[in-house]
Formats: structure tokens, C-alpha cells, sequence
């Protein structure tokens, strides 16, 4: 009696609660989908002729600065590859049970939260370089690193939050107010830091090409899966790829271009003094 009662437990507990998919099975999901695959190996394959075209563009740079930005650079294309590998393998994706209120509530999506551990690792580094070509200080580039990895982390709240259709949205809205903290940074204060350094012309194109693209994220994130469902999952990850190609593989190839033709202007610019510093900096003692 005690066996059958156990049995029929174990029964009920299956068809209450089901079990996970098992990597393997994400996996496979993945694979059925080739829209979707497509979207990730693209990825992969562009990261991959990134790194080696920056690599060679950097290998004779002598300047500590210069050698700063390629290094903060490169490094976008390498977590990149990193973690689209991920997406691809199925180890950076899950199945959630979307909220009440949910256009899609009570079914299960696909969220690729693996592309949140990218962004949160690969903006940081875009904001880094951004920063030194503009010769600005170690206060207004930490203030960009850190809004935009709050921006990556809430964001990454708002994909993974099941218990409420309500709070998916607010987590949302969290992230793009460190969204416009960033932005304040990047069109606000460091064009006037890039105009003292001298580098205000190129500045100003890399800094048009990421305030665009970016915006583009949460307007994907609004109309994609996670949102209110008007793109299904293939179209969503698309969208965030192309997104990737711009904001990270041209950026990086229109910013390496241009450190590797002027470093001698790089070299001559004054370690982290932007405009707001330089008004400030009293005169030498005769």
C-alpha cells in the first residue's frame, strides 16, 4: 500500500510540476529553429574574424593609452564569441513560464538571458575605450562603467521574472532610467571632454553609432518575447545580432582605425583631464 501511495505521489508531483528541459533538450530546441541558430553562429563567426583583424591592427601600438583603448576593444569581440557560444549550446538559455498578463501567459519562451552576461561585460568596455579617446577622468568613466553594467543586471531582472507581469515591467523601467544616466555621460559630458582632447570629430561618429544603436535594445526588449510579444523569438534574437554587429564588430573596427592612424595625437593627449577638469586646473608657479 505504502509503494502504490508513493506511486501515485510521484505521479501527481509529475503532472503538477514539470521537470526541467535538460541542456541537451534546449540544445535541440535551438537547433529546430534555424532562423534562430542562424542569429547566434553569424555571431560567432564575425567575433571570431574581429579578433583576428584587431589583433593584427594593434600589434605595433606603443602608446599606454592607445595600447588602453585597443585592449578595452578587443575585448568586446572576445566575450562576444564567448557568449554566443553559450547561446548556441543551449548553456546560456532557459524555458520560463510567462505571468499572468503576459501575452503568451501561462506558456513557456525562450529567454536568452546568456546575451545579459555579454552586454554587462562587453559595454562596460565600449564605455572604457569611449572614455580614454575622450581623454575624460576616472569619475566620469566610472560613473558610465557602473550605470551601464545596473542597466545589463536589471535588465537581466526583468527577462528572468516570472512572479509578475507588473515587475517584469518595472525592472524594464529600472534599467533604462541607468539607461539615461548613461546616455548623459556619453552626450552630455564627453563631447565637451573629446573637444579639449582634440578628438572630438571621431568621438562624436562612435558616439552617434552607440547612443542609436542602444536604443535600440529596449525597443527590441518592449516588442520581443520578453515584452508584449509582437516578435517571436528567431526575430527578437535577430534583431539584438544585427544590433551587435553595429554597436560592437563596426565600432570597434571604426575606433581601432582611427587610434592606429593618430597615436601620436592619442600620446599627446592629458591623462584624464576632460573640460569640466581643465577650467578648474590652476596655473603653474612661474
Amino acid at each position: 500500500m505504502l509503494e502504490t501511495a508513493a506511486a501515485d505521489m510521484a505521479i501527481l508531483t509529475q503532472s503538477v510540476v514539470p521537470l526541467e528541459m535538460t541542456q541537451a533538450e534546449v540544445f535541440q530546441a535551438v537547433q529546430d529553429d534555424a532562423l534562430l541558430n542562424a542569429s547566434f553562429w553569424a555571431n560567432i563567426a564575425l567575433a571570431g574574424l574581429s579578433i583576428i583583424l584587431f589583433v593584427y591592427m594593434g600589434r605595433n601600438i606603443q602608446n599606454q593609452r592607445a595600447q588602453l583603448i585597443w585592449v578595452a576593444t578587443l575585448l568586446v569581440p572576445l566575450v562576444s564569441i564567448s557568449s554566443y557560444t553559450g547561446l548556441a549550446s543551449g548553456l546560456t538559455i532557459s524555458f520560463l513560464e510567462m505571468p499572468a498578463g503576459h501575452a503568451i501567459a501561462g506558456e513557456e519562451a525562450l529567454t536568452m538571458w546568456g546575451r545579459y552576461l555579454t552586454w554587462a561585460l562587453s559595454t562596460p568596455m565600449i564605455l572604457i575605450a569611449l572614455g580614454l579617446l575622450a581623454g575624460s577622468n576616472v569619475t566620469k568613466i566610472f560613473t558610465a562603467v557602473t550605470g551601464t553594467t545596473a542597466m545589463c543586471v536589471t535588465g537581466l531582472a526583468a527577462a528572468l521574472t516570472t512572479s509578475s507581469h507588473m515587475m517584469r515591467w518595472f525592472w524594464f523601467f529600472i534599467s533604462c532610467m541607468f539607461f539615461l544616466q548613461v546616455l548623459y555621460v556619453l552626450l552630455v559630458q564627453w563631447p565637451k571632454d573629446a573637444e579639449v582632447a582634440g578628438t572630438a570629430g571621431i568621438f562624436n561618429t562612435l558616439k552617434l553609432l552607440t547612443a542609436v544603436t542602444w536604443f535600440g535594445y529596449p525597443v527590441i526588449w518592449a516588442l520581443g518575447l520578453e515584452g508584449v510579444a509582437v516578435l517571436d523569438v528567431a526575430v527578437t534574437s535577430w534583431g539584438y545580432s544585427v544590433l551587435d554587429i553595429l554597436a560592437k564588430y563596426i565600432f570597434a573596427y571604426l575606433l581601432l582605425s582611427y587610434v592606429k592612424a593618430n597615436e601620436s595625437a592619442i600620446a599627446g593627449m592629458a591623462d584624464g583631464l576632460g573640460a569640466a577638469d581643465s577650467a578648474n586646473v590652476a596655473p603653474a608657479d612661474d
